[in-house]
């Protein structure tokens, strides 16, 4: 019997193993680290147009929460980096890069006020990855600095 069960926590993991064993099945669980690591966040981040590089350290540099309108009196329309910043995962999982089932680092905000049109207020990260990725920013600047 073979199950994969992506994103579960260890202690799930455990849970099902017990079952199984309460029913005679033997079975394997492998686990599959779908977070962000520096190195992930590098190669997410060295994948990226300019533009969207630049979106990316824009709200990581706003500690993972930045308004739509600082982004477009920087950039101009955000059309172009946004799409590039939604294709760079499932790039990435095609690539080999890191695994099926990472999230996107950075997601929309949406108006709750008007949930109808969807015009982004905002796109944030989650806390978690702001350290991540603004470590695998440094490196990039590093990596600038030494060319």
């Amino acid at each position: 019997m073979k199950i994969t069960i992506e994103g579960a926590s260890e202690q799930f993991a455990e849970k099902v193993l017990v079952l199984a064993a309460q029913h005679g099945a033997e079975l394997a669980v492998t686990t599959v680290d779908t977070g962000w690591t520096v190195d992930r966040a590098e190669r997410y981040l060295r994948s990226l147009p300019a533009g969207a590089r630049r979106f990316a350290k824009m709200v990581v540099d706003g500690d993972g929460y930045l308004d739509a309108e600082q982004l477009r009196q920087a950039l101009g329309k955000l059309n172009g980096p946004t799409v590039a910043l939604s294709r760079a995962v499932p790039r990435g999982v095609r690539e080999g890069w890191w695994p099926e089932g990472i999230s996107a680092p950075i997601s929309p905000v949406w108006d709750p006020d008007n949930p109808s049109w969807h015009k982004n207020i905002a796109y944030q990260m989650t806390k978690e990855n702001v350290p991540t990725f603004r470590a695998a920013i440094s490196r990039l600047e590093d990596d600038q600095e030494a060319s």
